[in-house]
């Protein structure tokens, strides 16, 4: 008896230790959560990981087949070459001013856009919702052609207003989910705070000024920074509306196709052409992982509390 109860009680502690006692701190859930972590953050990083290897590589290590990631030697010439075909920190510096510009303009008007659908009714509000969501499904190939003739004929082409008049009337980059963003969290802010603040004589302007838009500081930040990203990384409407290299992306990718009419993809010297053009796409992208390490709390923060629900 006492020999069947020891082999219960060590079989119930060998189950626990393995299942837990809610499946869920037992050895064998969290080896297969850490393994799922570690392969989906592999698939994630490797390119970033293959994108700094190369770029520190010489041609002689880009050539060798045997040379996969450890380079012979660090090469950082690429670096220095790419850093002067970007022109930075100039570069740097308008391209990030052109970006600001534009998130700021167009988290402002989305902000208002957004508490307009959330705390006003009016005709036909379902159906203008609708025909503003379908502008974020429709790609921007739709509509390239008749915004193009409309600039033109506007005298916009090739100027930053073509992009900034859109953002500051609601219609910039990705402009729907960003007002989608603020009307869901306009939705959670207690309407009797409107009634108080309407009995205390304030307008609608002033409501929405004093204190839903303080409210409302975790949406701004995240839309900011979703609209700081895109923006920063849109290279086909910048380059079809603006030109002029006027973002980090389109000078790079002016380079790579003037090296490339040079030296095609499979001549000598396109090699290093692609080292060159690792070593600028890792220029390119450290201003967003600057952005997001240094905003990262406020960012998860915003994250968590837009989650809030009210009445």
């Amino acid at each position: 008896m006492k020999e069947k109860m020891k082999n219960f009680f060590s079989q119930k502690k060998i189950k626990q230790l393995f299942l837990g006692m809610h499946f869920t701190d037992g050895i064998l859930y969290k080896f297969v959560i850490y393994l799922l972590l570690i392969s989906f953050s592999y698939i994630y990083l490797y390119p970033l990981l293959f994108m700094i290897v190369n770029s520190i590589k010489n041609i002689d290590d880009l050539i060798d087949p045997g040379v996969n990631w450890v380079p012979k030697t660090l090469y950082f010439e690429n670096y220095l070459k790419s850093f002067k075909v970007l022109g930075l920190p100039k570069s740097f510096l308008s391209s990030t001013w052109y970006v600001i510009k534009v998130s700021v303009l167009t988290t402002f008007t989305s902000a208002i856009v957004g508490y307009g659908f959330a705390r006003f009714r009016f005709p036909l509000k379902k159906l203008f919702f609708v025909l503003m969501l379908m502008t974020f499904i429709l790609p921007p190939q739709v509509t390239m052609v008749s915004n193009f003739l409309i600039f033109r004929k506007l005298g916009m082409m090739s100027k930053q207003i073509s992009v900034l008049l859109p953002a500051f009337l609601g219609q910039g980059f990705n402009a729907a989910i960003y007002i989608l963003i603020f009307y869901q969290f306009f939705r959670t802010i207690p309407k009797v705070l409107d009634e108080s603040a309407q009995l205390d004589g304030a307008g609608n302007f002033r409501i929405f000024r004093s204190i839903c838009l303080p409210l409302a500081k975790p949406a701004l930040i995240i839309v900011f920074l979703f609209s700081f990203v895109w923006t920063w990384n849109e290279t086909f409407v910048t380059g079809l509306y603006v030109g002029g290299n006027i973002t980090l992306p389109l000078r790079l990718m002016s380079f790579v196709s003037s090296y490339q009419s040079i030296f095609p993809p499979g001549t000598p010297g396109a090699e290093l052409n692609g080292a060159i053009k690792l070593a600028g796409n890792v220029l390119t992208i450290l201003p967003l992982l600057a952005l997001y390490f240094v905003f990262q709390k406020w960012f998860t923060e915003s994250i968590d509390r837009t989650g809030i629900t009210g009445e």
